[in-house]
């Protein structure tokens, strides 16, 4: 399964309905980092990786788990909110690929 922080990323951003340069000055603001568009662009694009005290502070600030907001705990969180039954590693990437075409027809109403 392919995990992008860079979707993910994007997804909690847009939901706050914050834009790039909204985010990074938030940011900057209740953590004191230097964040700028540039770096969530890339980030966003998955031109690169936030460094580790970033992530914790886009964990905090959107309230996410660090493992959630790096994709560590994606298949497991997948996996255990469908009535237990195990599921092909295939399967799993159709339940999410449904799970992200239902969250962007939500997004577009």
């Amino acid at each position: 399964m392919t995990y992008s922080l860079g979707d993910t990323l994007k997804e909690l951003r847009i939901k706050r309905g914050l834009s790039q340069d909204e985010l990074a000055e938030k940011l900057n603001e209740q953590f004191g980092s230097t964040v700028n568009k540039g770096m969530i662009s890339k980030w966003e694009n998955d031109l690169g990786d936030p460094r580790l005290e970033h992530a914790r502070i886009l964990s905090t600030f959107f309230s996410v788990k660090l493992d959630q907001l790096l994709g560590l705990d994606e298949i497991e969180t997948i996996a255990a909110h469908h009535d237990g039954e195990e599921w092909t590693e295939e399967e799993l990437e159709e339940i999410e690929s449904f799970k992200k075409f239902i969250k962007m027809k939500r997004n577009q109403e």
